[in-house]
């Protein structure tokens, strides 16, 4: 009968995945506590208002929302960094943490095939910056997708920095910037190229901007890219990236990398190397994560901040097909 359904985008975890999930889970938890990692669980439910004056990847129009008792709103848990940032922020004494998590968050814009309730595993990093923590975090990653058994996969890393840098002196509004963002992270050239025109973007920053999903590769592409710009901005954030891949080529981690200038993600969130794990057999990114040091001092604690989730059912997805990379 059609009350016995689920809603869309939601489903239940049956015998043989569940267990495989939490076998992932237990080398997952070792490999975490290896490392020095301690665990946090955070609340499933927290008040609207706490988003209110946060800039976050996550806007409040894509949150589950329902009223307490008390009549005040609350949402279901939209995204495991914001809490652990939080929670960093507000509830630890020391100025340097590393936490590990295995939880779930909500998704409402997600619908149809797409999940809305995503089982994530992760870590965040407190108090660390510079090149050497970003590759630490990145070869971890490549570390943890290795120990579930993810054997054919590629971290596509990028800088957020970058594409800001392009932005200086192109005439484009906050607005006009996330609008095409979203095109280039979309991989869609046309309306990107509409958007800068229609927002009147400088001829210069037309012609940087169109060339960004172009930019992917080894990591020949960052000397491409200073070609295409002298910002500062832009450049510096080039310059970190090529100190990232020394500090991978040190821990043998070069083979697991490319990188993708073209992948932009959220201006309001991330605030320098951003990466992304792709994998054979899953039909979307098994691993996200990045730098987002301005997040901690919006909850009243200014903490540089890295980290990763891996999406664990679309790694064991991975595992299962056993296919080849689509890179």
């Amino acid at each position: 009968m059609a009350y016995f359904k689920l809603p869309a985008g939601v489903r239940d975890v049956l015998p043989e995945e569940c267990m495989a999930l939490e076998g992932a889970e237990e080398v997952l938890r070792l490999k975490f506590r290896g490392e020095g990692f301690l665990p946090v669980r955070t609340a499933g439910l927290e008040y609207y208002d706490t988003f209110a004056g946060i800039r976050s990847a996550v806007e409040q129009s894509q949150m589950f929302k329902m009223t307490d008792r008390d009549g005040k709103l609350i949402v279901l848990r939209p995204d495991m960094t914001l809490a652990a940032a939080r929670i960093a922020a507000t509830k630890l004494g020391s100025e340097r943490a590393k936490l590990y998590y295995f939880s779930n968050i909500y998704d409402f814009s997600a619908g149809g095939n797409s999940e809305r309730e995503v089982a994530q595993a992760g870590v965040e990093i407190f108090g660390e910056e510079g090149a050497a923590s970003d590759a630490c975090a990145v070869a971890f990653a490549a570390e943890c997708l290795k120990a579930v058994g993810v054997e054919d996969f590629i971290i596509d890393i990028g800088h957020v920095g970058f594409y800001k840098g392009l932005l200086e002196g192109s005439g484009l509004s906050e607005e006009a910037a996330e609008e095409i963002r979203g095109y280039i992270n979309a991989k869609d050239a046309v309306n990107t190229e509409i958007a800068l025109k229609a927002h009147g973007a400088s001829a210069k920053a037309q012609a940087a901007i169109l060339a960004l999903p172009s930019l992917f590769g080894g990591a020949q592409v960052l000397s491409e890219a200073e070609k295409l710009t002298d910002n500062p901005l832009a450049l510096s954030s080039l310059s970190h990236l090529k100190k990232v891949y020394a500090q991978l080529k040190e821990r043998g981690a070069e083979k697991y990398v490319s990188f993708d200038l073209g992948t932009v993600k959220s201006l309001a969130y991330y605030s320098g190397m951003v990466f992304t794990g792709l994998a054979a057999g899953a039909g979307a990114p098994v691993l996200s994560g990045g730098r987002y040091d301005g997040l901690c001092a919006q909850f009243g604690k200014n903490l540089a901040a890295v980290g990763f989730a891996i999406g664990l059912s679309r790694a064991l997805g991975a595992v299962k097909k056993g296919g080849k990379a689509q890179c």
